[in-house]
């Protein structure tokens, strides 16, 4: 492959530093179920990204978690190594219990979230629990006046999302949402090549979250309807419209097909977002897809970003080997399909969720400076329940009608 050289129709893109080494391994460790957490240095002081820095000589900032499945590996690293101390954990599973005490020296552990909420002095609770519970734990923690972090989604239906964000704004209850994948390198590569036009006109972003699992699994998110909170639109769709929001802006409508092929809630999704301000985004969510397609392609006048992701799910080797990253890499910018050159990762990891959270509620006004501010979570609320209708009526529905 010939290497590009910038013009004054082509602009420079950050390459890839010479002989660097690839990314750090992730705090949590890696497995079928856990998948890797981006590690990396925290964005230079003063970048968009930057988290900013808490007030000195502070005390560490109490956690409570609400839930110890995925909170194990999800949760419990980016809190410590932001300077958090998860202090409860509620959960009544043994194996749980005994998982929390093993990762989490001088925890206390509780049954459920009513009991976490009389743990003393807790500064913060996150919730993750089942989605279905999300509405009605959140509201529960707004009511004891608790900062709290929920999973997404925040709510099932559109009108819990709005309830809740309502009764955090009125309580005056700092509340933000789990979108940890704002700071995965993929998604900081494809917001800073829009940033600085190195595609041109953006035209289309194809992101694809597809998996190869022909034997379903059989926990709640397999085994509850998409109406109750089960499903991969829920899970995933968030992150993925997300990206597509911060790339093109708001979502004006949306046509969506849906299906539940070897579960009971949806396993195989395909979404075409139309953004109000131009531009198209192609979105698949898939656990049935023998040979999954690259993560990322964004396509622009000039040029596409393509990212491919490898090591989701317990994959041990490429689909297409020659979209692996070059060292210190995060995906290829191609001019022509002889013409390409690595992009260089944008340092980012899901710490820095948590960074920003705990110097937001060290601040006056901390609702100003939430990581992820209510209002962007409602308008996610509008793209899913769009797509939902438009599935089940077959469809373009507009979002907020």
């Amino acid at each position: 492959m010939s290497q590009l050289e910038a013009g004054p129709d082509r602009p420079t893109i950050p390459a890839a530093p010479a002989g660097s080494d690839r990314p750090a391994a992730p705090t949590a460790p890696a497995g079928p179920d856990r998948p890797a957490a981006p590690a990396g240095p925290a964005p230079a002081a003063g970048t968009p990204d930057a988290p900013a820095s808490g007030a000195a000589g502070t005390r560490p900032l109490r956690v409570g978690l609400a839930g110890y499945a995925s909170a194990s590996w999800l949760h419990v690293g980016p809190i410590t190594a932001a300077g958090g101390v998860v202090a409860a954990v509620a959960t009544r599973r043994p194996e749980r219990r005994a998982q929390a005490v093993a990762d989490c020296p001088g925890v206390r552990v509780v049954d459920d979230l009513d009991a976490l909420l009389e743990v003393p002095d807790l500064d913060l609770v996150v919730l993750s629990t089942p989605t279905g519970r999300h509405h009605d734990h959140a509201l529960q923690v707004i009511a004891a006046g608790l900062p709290v972090v929920v999973e997404k989604p925040l709510g099932v239906r559109l009108a819990e999302v709005r309830e809740v964000v309502d009764a955090a704004k009125g309580a005056g209850v700092p509340l933000t949402v789990f979108l940890q994948r704002r700071w995965d390198p993929a998604h900081l590569v494809a917001r800073q090549l829009a940033a600085t036009a190195a595609l041109g006109e953006l035209w289309r972003l194809e992101y694809r979250w597809e998996r190869w699992r022909p034997v379903p699994r059989h926990r709640w998110r397999e085994d509850t309807p998409t109406a109750g909170g089960g499903g991969q639109l829920l899970d995933l769709g968030p992150h993925m419209v997300d990206l597509t929001v911060q790339l093109f802006g708001p979502v004006a409508s949306v046509h969506a097909e849906m299906a539940a092929r070897r579960q009971v809630s949806d396993d195989d999704t395909h979404l075409v977002l139309r953004h109000a301000g131009g531009g198209v985004s192609h979105l698949d969510i898939g656990s049935l897809v023998a040979a999954p397609g690259p993560r990322l392609r964004l396509v622009g006048a000039t040029g596409t970003y393509v990212y491919d992701d490898f090591t989701d799910d317990g994959k041990v080797q490429p689909i297409y080997p020659d979209l692996a990253d070059a060292p210190g890499a995060c995906g290829w910018l191609y001019r022509g399909p002889l013409e390409r050159e690595p992009v260089a990762r944008v340092a980012g990891e899901w710490t820095d969720f948590y960074r920003r959270l705990f110097d937001a509620l060290r601040r006056p006004d901390p609702m100003a400076q939430l990581p992820v501010p209510p209002e962007d979570v409602v308008h996610l609320a509008e793209v899913l329940d769009a797509a939902q209708r438009s599935a089940a009526a077959g469809q373009v529905v507009a979002v907020g009608e």
